[in-house]
């Protein structure tokens, strides 16, 4: 029997969501890593879950004074969900819930151009800093204030996004919240946004997925180490494609075609993106592999979504009007 494509499973899927199972979670703790343990939500494959990031009072969120990190939301179990086959998630909303967003600058420990933990050089670390963003949600602005600056203040358009979507790791790696890998994770992908669709490799029985991070907004690189760090509401649909196997996660919008390749040094990273997402091309939609080789080298554009964690993330893109007819994989 053939599999079918992406395209053609979703197709499927979109026709049965209008009598979708939608349920109602609220997290009352968060878990530090990713691997398998206990379930704190199982669901069917079509399930759309309406929930929220998790915070505690003093947490990591606090305008006064940086409390823990209050850990990602997870593991739900996927029922059906098996080793080979691919978790599909759709992001349906992401809205900020809360009126600040906070971007702890802590250099010593993790930076992307200065010395960090990581990356030790002669220079000392920057200062540590914390800067406190002013959310409209109406308006959907993030506001600043900057007292030594020439302008005094800067305001920048909101772009919600998650920075952690992902599975349980293969066998019995656990993985902390930092870390990005083949399993999602820490990918802090400005692409994985509202309307989006990511797709992560199945390592375990019932997938165990997870999400978490919210940034109101992030640049690219997340250099100084943190995004608009704050809080959500998301509403995220779980699906499942039977028997169809992918190396690393890949994102799908309204646009572009997209690989999440996440590995150190940086050019790890954009070669397992760019290798998949040809792969891809080929894959699903009928490319000759040195054709495929041609034309995404033409067309095909990156985003370096982080180079401060313990992986580097770079996202390679493929733009949608640029794509033939989608076509069944060989048996």
């Amino acid at each position: 029997m053939k599999s079918l494509t992406f395209a053609t499973v979703l197709t499927l899927m979109a026709a049965s969501s209008a009598v979708a199972q939608t349920v109602t979670f609220t997290p009352t703790s968060g878990v530090p890593s990713f691997a398998v343990r206990e379930p704190v939500l199982r669901i069917t494959p079509g399930t759309i879950v309406e929930t929220q990031t998790f915070s505690h009072p003093k947490d990591y969120y606090d305008p006064d004074q940086a409390g823990p990190w209050p850990g990602d939301v997870g593991p739900f179990y996927i029922e059906g969900a098996a080793p080979g086959d691919t978790l599909v998630v759709r992001i349906l909303k992401l809205t900020p819930n809360r009126d600040i967003a906070v971007s702890n600058i802590t250099p010593a420990s993790i930076s992307a151009v200065a010395t960090d933990a990581r990356t030790r050089l002669l220079n000392p670390p920057l200062p540590s800093r914390r800067f406190v963003w002013r959310l409209d949600r109406t308006r959907m602005v993030a506001t600043l204030d900057l007292p030594n600056s020439a302008s005094k203040q800067i305001e920048l358009p909101l772009e919600p996004m998650l920075g952690r979507v992902a599975v349980a790791p293969a066998g019995t790696e656990v993985f902390g919240g930092l870390w990005p890998g083949d399993f999602g994770g820490n990918m802090d992908a400005a692409d994985v946004r509202e309307g989006a669709t990511v797709y992560l490799p199945v390592f375990h029985e019932g997938a165990y997925a997870y999400f978490g991070d919210f940034h109101a907004k992030q640049g690219d690189g997340e250099i100084a180490g943190s995004g608009l760090e704050s809080t959500a509401d998301v509403t995220l649909q779980f699906d499942l494609i039977k028997g169809q196997r992918i190396r690393w996660p890949r994102i799908e919008d309204d646009t572009h075609i997209m690989v999440a390749g996440s590995v150190r040094p940086l050019d790890g990273a954009l070669r397992i993106a760019y290798v998949e997402l040809i792969e891809w091309l080929v894959d699903d939609y009928g490319f000759d592999m040195m054709e495929a080789y041609q034309v995404v080298s033409q067309a095909g554009t990156v985003r370096v979504a982080n180079m401060v964690d313990p992986n580097f993330t770079v996202v390679a893109r493929f733009p949608k009007a640029a794509l033939p007819p989608k076509v069944r994989r060989a048996p």
